[in-house]
């Protein structure tokens, strides 16, 4: 792979479901982005097959090396799902999934995984981790207030959380964690909002990381990162900008050694923080993969990833690093073109 078939790789952007289906053909064909998510709502299984089978089309070996893309969704239930109508069964909030048994929900799950995964989406930016207490609860505007939570307390949620994780890899499709290390705390929507979106409780050894812990080790592919602040663990930065907490908690305190995905970039909380800078932050924190819902900037991501590595030695070995770990995911779901397993 060339450098910047590397550094696309790093990139996951938007495709919205009112996009001509080839908005994002330069791209990936011209600047070698290797990820898209798709957003706004797509409506029926034959669009997203048609869009899916299109953009995997678009990988060459002068395009992406060869590699296959991940093509993502948010795919929880209740008010979150991005694939809808038909072809597609609308799963219920995450507070009526916990009300199944684990068996079930995972039976469930595996259903919902497969109905995607023939659509050509082969990653779930799903199951929501985050714990929502009782006293806080739909005054907790990203989670609580939608009924995303599986439960107000750490086991409440790793037992439904994990269960709907492993009916995804059972069904095909690679798991999410998020939003590490936890957005149940903060009052505000991050999506949204600057202010309100601050965990002042969050330590390292916070009851609430057992989720991610459990659904790490029942095999998420990926860990999301919120762009919530949580100063008891980083005072100076957001969570996916933190190397305290995407290297020091979660890959060296926890010993996660998987693709780490931020939230979307493109998000009120990140007002002030440069286009540019959002990449190289998120990378230079020990991150993998930077979320743009903005299609549009990742030109300038791609530029300044490209500066910071011929500048800084350093974090050309980690953008070495990243790379390493989302071709490792990729090997893992067929995506390669020496993999022996086939998506």
């Amino acid at each position: 792979m060339t450098a910047q078939q590397r550094l696309g790789q790093l990139l996951m952007v938007g495709f919205d479901t009112n996009a001509p289906l080839d908005s994002l053909d330069d791209l990936i064909a011209g600047e070698h982005v290797g990820n898209v998510i798709y957003l706004g709502g797509w409506d029926g299984a034959p669009k997203v097959t048609r869009t899916s089978t299109h953009l995997q089309a678009l990988v060459s070996p002068e395009a992406t090396g060869g590699v296959g893309l991940l093509i993502a969704a948010d795919q929880e239930g209740g008010v979150v799902h991005q694939l809808r109508g038909e072809g597609f069964t609308r799963p219920p909030t995450a507070s009526e999934q916990a009300k199944m048994s684990p068996a079930e929900l995972t039976r469930e799950a595996t259903g919902w995984a497969k109905e995607i995964k023939a659509a050509g989406v082969n990653v779930n930016l799903a199951p929501v981790t985050d714990t929502v207490p009782k006293e806080i609860g739909k005054a907790n505007e990203p989670i609580g207030r939608w009924g995303r939570q599986y439960g107000s307390t750490p086991k409440a949620v790793s037992r439904s959380a994990t269960a709907f994780l492993e009916g995804m890899l059972e069904g095909g499709v690679e798991a999410t964690v998020k939003h590490f290390p936890g957005l149940g705390r903060v009052r505000n929507n991050t999506d949204f909002s600057a202010t309100g979106i601050t965990d002042t409780v969050a330590t390292t050894d916070d009851p609430f990381l057992q989720p991610f812990a459990d659904g790490i080790e029942a095999g998420a592919g990926l860990v999301m990162m919120a762009s919530a602040r949580y100063p008891k663990l980083d005072k100076a930065n957001p969570a996916m900008f933190s190397e305290k907490i995407v290297t020091g908690l979660l890959r060296e305190q926890m010993g996660y050694d998987g693709v780490v995905i931020t939230d979307d970039v493109n998000a009120q909380a990140l007002d002030a923080v440069p286009v540019g800078d959002r990449a190289v932050r998120h990378i230079g924190a020990g991150g993998d993969i930077v979320l743009t819902g903005a299609a549009p900037d990742a030109d300038e991501m791609l530029e300044a990833l490209a500066a910071e590595s011929a500048a800084d030695a350093g974090f050309a070995e980690k953008v070495d690093a990243s790379v390493e770990r989302v071709l490792t995911l990729k090997e893992r779901m067929g995506l390669l073109p020496c993999s022996t397993t086939k998506p």
